[in-house]
């Protein structure tokens, strides 16, 4: 696995899941009616199975078990495993036997089935995990410059070995110091090496870049005679969104934005998402209709106030617009002025404290969906007073209003609270990766991380 690409490695482990369905299926079938099937028995079973198994997978996915950052043989990790395909047996009973008509019977397939796709499954995801944190299969990583963003890439890969990288040698250009680094690795000392017979010695296959090497000619030289060496090169931006998810912010510059957005080539995406997002706003209002009165009820029985709460938030290219949610906060909650809200903030009510974890508030917003002023997915909307005095701290932050807001997104699931500039900022990073890498597949998997989010009582 050495070669292969974080985005690869989810493939194949998707891939061997879909051949232990299958094979589970066959081996059931085996078991249960012996070798060789009667005419059809095969294809009878595989269309409905077919359906509970893209089930399956897309279940797996919202527990995560497709993050690269979790497939360690560990207690947790098979936890994890054992939820989802608890929660899959109850999905493939209640398909088979809500629908009757299928044309086979269930019940002791199902028996069957659910105890060798279990084994079987249980097997490959110890053998994909073994092989990822294998000897064998690890990336050896040759970095160059040393500065805080390196630092925090070469902690995340000391703390997750199972993505395969496993950095060998660091060329401390600067004579910096090195003793909070942690691991196993050699550290050259200034800016005299000879990059061939780095790679050689210490077998690399990874190179990063921290230097700008179009201000040291003896650098980009070195990097040039190497090109014939089948060595992966990235500059340290690339390589920290690929390892990490976001960008960093404080590495990049105009040129950046100009050679990573381009908007012209986002209008078929832009407009189909647009699409998407009227019909499922209005499926949603239609489906909440009812609900309504009810939760109206119980939040003016819980707290005192109004039953909606709306505020001034900035949308797509800074202009703003009158978002919607049904209120969480006690009356008055801002009667000092405006201010960020804590994970365990004190002015958010009993009932409110539900209403943000299962993001039932966000109802309201589904209007501001419909009217475009938001989309399902997309950076959090924010105040415009916050937007001022962030601005001042976080370069480039109005570039994330190049696209317009979302009830979810990429810096939501993977940064849930932002209760600081310092929070801001890292959000910021996440923000900008969403901005850049946007897709209807990016955006399908956040909605599914999202779903993760709130089965497990995440809130914002």
């Amino acid at each position: 696995m050495t070669n292969l690409t974080q985005k690869n490695k989810k493939l194949l482990l998707l891939g061997g899941d879909i051949i232990m369905l299958y094979l589970s299926l066959y081996l059931t079938l085996i078991l249960r009616y012996s070798w060789p099937f009667e005419d059809g028995l095969w294809e009878r079973h595989f269309n409905p199975f077919a359906i509970v198994f893209l089930i399956w997978l897309v279940v797996f996915y919202i527990f995560g078990l497709y993050d690269t950052t979790k497939q360690r043989n560990i207690l947790p990790f098979y936890t994890l495993l054992g939820k989802a395909i608890g929660v899959n047996a109850i999905i493939a009973l209640t398909f088979f036997y809500s629908i009757p008509n299928l044309g086979i019977s269930p019940k002791r397939v199902l028996i069957f089935y659910l105890i060798i796709s279990t084994i079987l499954i249980y097997i490959w995801r110890r053998v994909y995990n073994s092989l990822l944190q294998s000897k064998a299969a690890e990336n050896n990583i040759l970095i160059i410059g040393i500065n805080n963003r390196i630092k925090e890439v070469i902690e995340h890969i000391n703390k997750n070995p199972q993505l395969g990288y496993r950095v060998k040698t660091i060329i401390n250009d600067e004579n910096k110091n090195t003793d909070d680094i942690k691991g196993e690795k050699k550290i050259i000392n200034g800016n005299d090496f000879d990059l061939a017979k780095i790679i050689k010695e210490e077998k690399i296959q990874t190179i990063v870049n921290s230097i700008d090497h179009r201000y040291n000619p003896k650098l980009a030289k070195q990097l040039y005679k190497n090109l014939s060496s089948k060595i992966s090169f990235f500059d340290l931006p690339t390589f920290y969104e690929e390892l990490i998810g976001k960008i960093p912010v404080n590495l990049i510059n105009e040129i950046w934005f100009l050679e990573n957005l381009n908007e012209n080539k986002k209008n078929l995406y832009e407009t189909s998402k647009r699409l998407m997002d009227i019909a499922l706003s209005s499926i949603g209002l239609i489906v909440s209709i009812p609900i309504l009165p009810i939760l109206a009820i119980a939040i003016r029985a819980d707290s005192k106030g109004p039953v909606f709460f709306t505020q001034i938030r900035t949308g797509k290219d800074g202009k703003e617009f009158l978002a919607m949610k049904l209120r969480t906060m006690v009356k008055d909650a801002e009667k000092d002025g405006a201010q960020w809200a804590n994970k365990n903030d004190s002015r958010i009510t009993r009932l409110g404290n539900f209403l943000r974890k299962t993001r039932i508030d966000e109802i309201p917003q589904l209007i501001n969906v419909f009217r475009g002023e938001m989309s399902f997915i997309g950076p959090r909307p924010e105040r415009p007073e916050f937007i001022t005095t962030l601005e001042e701290h976080i370069p480039f932050y109005k570039q994330r209003l190049i696209v317009k807001p979302g009830l979810s997104g990429w810096a939501q699931i993977n940064f849930p609270y932002g209760a600081s500039i310092e929070d801001s900022m890292e959000k910021m990073q996440y923000d900008l990766f969403y901005v850049k890498n946007r897709s209807l597949i990016l955006d399908f998997s956040i909605i599914l991380k999202t779903i993760n989010t709130v089965l497990r009582g995440g809130g914002r």
